[in-house]
């Protein structure tokens, strides 16, 4: 039991905490979302025994259960005692912001009465206030995005997190459906070999063995792919040193299924070598 990570995401109703669960199943973690705070001992006890290869939980727990706050202290303080770590992050914004967010997203607050969500927000917040002292990690997201939010999440809780400070997003795409907004490096591969022209080959993407080979055992493949990597161990370091907390690259070939997502794909393994926290997304694969 003790070594398994527990980590309660709460806070307040639009502050992030589904963006913050999406953050640490990225970097590893067993997540579930609104378990009702009473099946969390049965919950721990099944995955200790029928998984005991998972090492770190992640539930979001709140109000919407409503008897969470009824029930949550006495649950947690019982498994503290049986020997399991229980950390609680608490996310939070300012009452501004989470009515905004309510209005963009046109939900209803789960406490607000009559529709206003105003009360909801300032009950809710009262409510919680107990629970937000008992908070390991708390983080104001009023001036956060959901990318900010979750290069922050996957900082504090990354195994490596004192070591690389920076959270690397690798994105394939096919430069037919247009370059990826957030895209800071762009790389266009479509200058190699294209196995969409082999009859072998065109069927699958680039997560197969054979369209991989195809790529990077020619010799435009090899020489991109090394003078890319040296590039990267020239520029990680300065990025670094400027402070700069995410790097989005972005590898685009024709359609965003071949060559870019085998691309893609080495330069994620590269840098998960390195123990950075990495990040993998192939846009256009399915199109």
């Amino acid at each position: 039991m003790k070594h398994l990570r527990v980590v309660i995401i709460t806070g307040l109703s639009g502050s992030g905490k589904s963006t913050a669960l999406r953050a640490l199943e990225d970097i590893g973690f067993f997540c579930v979302d609104n378990l009702p705070v009473i099946l969390l001992p049965k919950f721990l006890a099944i995955t200790i025994k029928s998984s005991p290869d998972i090492k770190r939980v992640a539930l979001v727990m709140d109000l919407r259960e409503r008897s969470f706050l009824d029930k949550y202290n006495r649950i947690f303080e019982a498994l503290k005692k049986k020997g399991y770590k229980i950390e609680i992050l608490f996310l939070e914004s300012s009452d501004e912001s989470l009515l905004h967010r309510f209005s963009e997203t046109r939900r209803t607050h789960p406490l607000s009465q009559r529709g206003m969500i105003k009360e909801g927000i300032l009950l809710e917040r009262d409510k919680l206030s107990s629970l937000k002292k008992m908070a390991a990690k708390i983080i104001d997201t009023t001036s956060t995005n959901v990318h900010q939010l979750k290069d922050t999440v996957q900082r504090y809780y990354s195994p490596y997190s004192r070591n690389k400070k920076m959270v690397i997003n690798v994105t394939s795409f096919g430069y037919r459906y247009g370059l990826p907004v957030e895209a800071d490096l762009v790389f266009d591969v479509r200058f190699m070999p294209n196995p969409f022209f082999v009859e072998d080959l065109k069927c699958f993407d680039g997560n197969n063995e054979d369209v991989k080979k195809y790529v990077l055992k020619n010799k435009e493949g090899k020489q991109f792919l090394g003078k890319t990597l040296d590039l990267m161990n020239l520029l990680i370091p300065l990025y670094e040193k400027e402070g700069k907390v995410r790097l989005n690259i972005a590898m685009g070939c024709t359609g965003g299924r071949h060559r870019s997502v085998v691309m893609a794909n080495a330069i994620a393994s590269f840098f998960s070598s390195m123990k950075y926290v990495v990040n993998i997304n192939h846009r256009d694969i399915d199109k």
